[in-house]
């Protein structure tokens, strides 16, 4: 028996299979709006057979888009188009979910293809990027402005919006952005954030900002629809934000009533050396689930079906997320499907191909 392709039942929702795919920018939107790219790129996917599909890093705010290509759910115009997709996501078997995002520092930069460098003040297209401190990402990067109390509180107000949205486009899940380097993450690193008011300084002033975006987001999203949060487990620096903070992070999560933690890494100092290879991430997916004691996804080169079943049989984590697999074959799962041994279900339409 597998464990990958076993159901997966989290609140009133459940998931045909653990595979997850990992929400991967397109930079192809325009204003925020979703497109037929999108549709394409996500429709693939669940006629592939992905048990749960997380959209992009969606921005919460104008000022929140990593790039002026991202997707957005700052106005009600958005809704629609991520409507038709989520459609015809559960039309075809795989639960539809978005992750909101602010990416405070990191915001007002080109698209990777466009050299992915930071659009300066004045120049067109750019925007004024906001932090918890006036420090920017990298040496001779674009300064930040400082958030102040109204500012803070004006993020916590764009990501409760921004779920709303969520729920009318006909989401049924909704995972909170708080790794990578953005801005969540940029609060509670001491790294990047210096503040000496209610929100810097101590480990449970650094949190507060991420605890207060699940709060208000808690408000709006039914309480029997999955909520995830993704955190970077550790900054792997010596003096950064570490996995005994991530775990301690993911029980105070779990008492808010996030039901999972997607655990990633990194993101927000350059020029950290990560050891980089195959799973990874897994450890610290398993150290918050054991320790935490709530589930958790693995994300981070995940490559193979062998690799996947492993992660998730031998508990290391519920789900597994891909990301660049699932770019190179969309239909990972019935290829995985049959590695394992397991008759999965093919579309109709595609019923001449499986063999």
């Amino acid at each position: 028996m597998s464990t990958l392709f076993t159901p997966l039942q989290i609140k009133s929702i459940q998931l045909k299979n653990r595979i997850v795919v990992s929400p991967m920018c397109q930079y192809s939107s325009q204003d925020g709006y979703a497109n037929d790219w999108h549709l394409v790129h996500l429709g693939s996917r669940a006629i592939g057979g992905a048990g749960l599909i997380l959209l992009e890093a969606t921005a919460v705010s104008p000022e929140g888009r990593i790039t002026p290509d991202d997707l957005g759910l700052w106005q009600d115009g958005h809704v629609p188009e991520l409507k038709r997709i989520t459609s015809f996501l559960e039309a075809h078997g795989s639960v539809p979910g978005i992750q909101l995002a602010h990416a405070g520092r990191k915001a007002s930069h080109r698209a990777p293809w466009k050299d992915g460098t930071a659009l300066h003040p004045g120049e067109e297209g750019a925007w004024t990027t906001v932090a918890p401190s006036a420090l920017p990402f990298q040496e001779g990067g674009i300064t930040p402005v400082a958030l102040d109390e109204a500012g803070i509180q004006k993020v916590v107000a764009d990501f409760k919006a921004a779920t709303v949205r969520a729920l009318a486009a006909g989401f049924k899940v909704v995972e909170i952005h708080g790794a990578h380097g953005y801005l969540l993450h940029q609060f509670y690193s001491p790294l990047s954030n210096h503040r000496t008011d209610a929100y810097g300084g101590s480990f449970e002033n650094r949190v507060r900002l991420l605890l207060e975006v699940v709060d208000s987001v808690q408000e709006v999203w039914p309480t029997d629809y999955p909520l995830l949060v993704r955190l970077s487990a550790t900054d792997w620096t010596p003096d950064g934000w570490n996995e005994e903070d991530s775990v301690a992070l993911a029980r105070l999560l779990k008492e808010k009533g996030v039901d999972l933690i997607d655990t990633s890494t990194g993101g927000n100092v350059p020029k950290v050396r990560i050891p980089v290879g195959p799973g990874y991430q897994v450890p610290f997916a398993q150290k918050i689930k054991k320790e935490a004691g709530i589930i958790t996804g693995a994300v981070g080169m995940i490559t193979t079906p062998q690799e996947a079943e492993a992660i998730v049989s031998s508990g290391q984590a519920d789900v597994v997320l891909l990301a660049r697999e699932l770019l190179r074959d969309p239909y990972f799962p019935l290829h995985a499907a049959k590695a394992l041994g397991v008759d999965l279900e093919w579309p109709e339409q595609y019923q001449r191909a499986k063999i």
